[in-house]
């Protein structure tokens, strides 16, 4: 079967790092190729070809795509009719199939964040084609409960998880004095604000370490941050990290903390606890899948420090509470193998599109 992935881009993220994954998997099975519609350097092996768009170009969501864009959407629709099927991630990418003709493909939307956060934010300014976009697909990926409900009025809609995207080389020392937080430095996404602000509140002997990096604004507000909220002392800033280096960042922690305002399935999660790592986690649609309400990590009401710091202190005090909750981080990233993951794929990839009555769509 060949396979199209198309990316905005594949530069770092936790959606390029997801659909690279996945992408790389399915080519050990499948005549994969990957597609971006801008010419940045993959910040991600691929063990797939690459083809970079005509006319390559950095996409945003700002009103009009249709138009903005028409050319490289033709480019992209005379490539993609060559394949059986062509996934679209993300919202920006699945809008596109709305004024794509390809009767004869499998188009895949795969949504990677929630749909009230591409709605109100990311698309405002495009409602209209991402909501159209939505219906001229043919499937709907989604990756948790909250969004198989928030799509369905849209196309059918299927849940599959994001898998673990890194292999673990040990388990994390829980002695140590330090908390690793992983994300890119997406001031109000990520909420670096509620993380310095953390920092802050550390005892002497505790520190944040802190993995990712953001645009030049973000980095230059990070900083004031930092310097605002006296955490100089309390931050370990490591840059943008992956293989070696960022397992290296999970080994050498105890705890694991993520202070998103909003997450679609957030990956380093699972990768924080393929390390053995105890979660402290704001609660946000994507925090809620992983953790399963609480089940498997301790969860805080969204943009409340105080009441994350407060979770998070008796973890500081205790080992024996952070082996707790590490054996419950182990249990649970059973879950995001790969393997049973693919095979849901497997299952869209093999079901019969009517072509007779699939709409030609202009």
């Amino acid at each position: 079967m060949k396979i199209l992935i198309a990316l905005e881009n594949i530069g770092l993220g936790g959606m390029k790092r997801a659909t690279t994954v996945v992408g790389n998997a399915l080519s050990l099975s499948h005549d994969v190729t990957y597609y971006s519609f801008s010419d940045i350097e993959p910040f991600y092996d691929l063990t797939a070809p690459l083809i970079i768009g005509e006319m390559p170009v950095i996409l945003d969501s700002s009103a009009k795509p249709f138009q903005r864009y028409s050319k490289q959407i033709k480019a992209f629709e005379a490539v993609a009719q060559n394949f059986d099927v062509v996934i679209l991630a993300g919202g920006l990418l699945s809008s596109f199939a709305a004024c794509l003709n390809l009767p004869h493909t499998q188009m895949i939307g795969w949504m990677h964040n929630n749909v009230q956060t591409y709605q109100t934010q990311y698309y405002s300014a495009m409602r209209t084609e991402f909501d159209d976009g939505l219906r001229a697909l043919d499937v709907i990926v989604v990756l948790t409960e909250s969004d198989l409900v928030g799509f369905e009025k849209y196309n059918r809609v299927v849940k599959i998880w994001n898998p673990l995207t890194i292999t673990p080389n040990g388990h994390a020392d829980l002695s140590v004095h330090t908390i690793a937080f992983t994300a890119r430095i997406a001031i109000e996404h990520k909420g670096i604000d509620f993380a310095v602000q953390l920092a802050a509140k550390l005892p002497s002997n505790w520190q944040l370490a802190i993995a990712g990096s953001g645009t030049d604004t973000d980095m230059k507000m990070f900083k004031q941050l930092i310097s605002s909220n006296h955490a100089e002392d309390k931050i370990i800033y490591r840059g943008a990290l992956k293989d070696d280096a960022l397992r290296e960042h999970y080994q050498n922690a105890s705890l694991f903390v993520q202070t998103s305002r909003w997450e679609g399935l957030p990956l380093v999660l699972v990768e924080a606890m393929s390390f053995g790592l105890p979660i402290v986690a704001m609660k946000n649609t994507g925090s809620s899948e992983v953790l399963q309400e609480g089940k498997y990590g301790i969860l805080t009401p969204a943009a409340d420090i105080d009441a994350l710091y407060q979770a998070i202190k008796p973890l500081l005090l205790d080992e024996t509470m952070r082996q707790f909750y590490s054996q419950k981080s182990l249990e649970r990233v059973e879950d995001f193998k790969v393997e049973p993951i693919l095979e849901q794929w497997e299952m869209i990839f093999h079901q019969q599109v009517d072509l007779t009555t699939k709409l030609t769509r202009i």
